[in-house]
């Protein structure tokens, strides 16, 4: 009975409070799918744009499998996480190639595509086939171990199976699309981590963390993130209107996108004339150095946080054939500006073409 009284009050809440945003407004399956990708790990503000975006230049399944690489990094560039872009990417183009452009109409089926964990398969089959499979995400999380009193820790496997069973168990057969998006829209407007609005809440009476002083408690984490400090000295190397880019490789952060020649060393303390001294050849040919008035940007990732400076070395154009021989010993490339400006780049990047502090 409480189960009943908990939908009944979300769904009653939901109707007059939610959010006009333009993947509720709709069945499709594709939307639906490119919205929940875009809004992983990424607030509904900033992800507006880039969906927007996306299904402007997509406005179909087949557009998006059909797309450049390149192109929909470039797309995607800024808004982190960057495995989500490849494996958006590749998805599209199995619903192509296997599914003959359409998404499976099933939570596990749907759990099949790459990059489709259990949250968005349950968002997708709830959503455009009305299947009664919970989304689970931090929203839910809270909202769930709040009310029911739950102190299990969210981070543990243990935890996640109890959130999803219990989650299954109150999400109405007969609403079960609008039912999550009710959760999770609440657990965003009105039971938020920080001074939720306990005091104009429909479940307030019976909300255990409410009753029990519990609210800054639940729910409840164990785990810490262990965040690493890395230290970058980028060299932004330019000839004229033309610029040396590496393209990022596997097995480390940003793969696939473009940043300049880097060292990463213990600290920023390397000198200029060290950094130069590492490579002769590039030495030779005699830049214009400038060191930015040492600057030093930071950039936050999740398990990362990350310092760099960059140093600037113009190169004259009589020196060009031989810093492109150079740059293909390293492997990089030599671009000019328009080719620059439609590569995907890190924000870091961005943040320094852009004089952003």
């Amino acid at each position: 009975m409480k189960y009943k009284h908990f939908a009944h009050r979300l769904l009653d809440w939901y109707g007059p409070n939610k959010r006009d945003l333009p993947w509720r407004n709709t069945n499709d399956p594709y939307i639906i799918w490119l919205s929940e990708v875009i809004l992983q790990q990424t607030r509904v503000a900033q992800g507006l744009p880039y969906f927007e975006k996306f299904l402007q230049n997509y406005p179909k399944v087949q557009d998006l499998a059909q797309a450049p690489d390149e192109e929909v990094m470039r797309l995607w560039q800024g808004l982190g996480y960057y495995s989500r872009a490849r494996n958006l990417h590749q998805c599209a183009k199995d619903i192509v190639e296997i599914h003959g452009g359409e998404f499976p109409g099933s939570y596990k089926e749907l759990l099949k595509l790459k990059g489709v964990g259990s949250y968005t398969a349950a968002a997708i089959s709830s959503f455009a086939f009305g299947e009664a499979a919970a989304v689970v995400d931090g929203n839910v999380f809270r909202v769930l171990s709040r009310y029911f009193g739950i102190e299990t820790d969210i981070a543990s496997p243990a935890g996640k199976r109890e959130f999803e069973i219990l989650a299954n168990q109150i999400i109405p057969i007969s609403a079960p699309g609008e039912f999550n998006q009710s959760i999770m829209e609440f657990g965003s407007l009105q039971c938020k981590p920080k001074n939720p609005n306990c005091l104009d809440c429909p479940l307030m009476e019976g909300c255990f963390a409410f009753n029990k002083e519990m609210v800054d408690q639940l729910p409840f984490k164990a785990k810490k993130i262990k965040v690493k400090e890395r230290f970058f000295t980028y060299l932004h190397i330019t000839s004229g209107n033309e610029t040396v880019i590496r393209q990022r490789t596997a097995g480390d952060i940003w793969q696939g996108l473009h940043d300049f020649p880097l060292i990463e060393s213990n600290d920023l303390d390397l000198e200029n004339l060290q950094l130069l001294l590492l490579d002769p050849e590039l030495n030779s040919l005699d830049p214009t150095v400038n060191l930015n008035s040492g600057k030093i940007f930071k950039h936050l990732l999740t398990h990362q946080r990350i310092f760099a400076k960059f140093i600037s070395l113009e190169i004259e154009r009589i020196h060009r054939a031989n810093l492109l021989i150079w740059a293909e010993k390293q492997g990089y490339l030599l671009v000019n500006d328009s080719e620059l400006e439609n590569l995907g780049k890190p924000r870091l990047i961005l943040k320094f073409l852009n004089g952003e502090k």
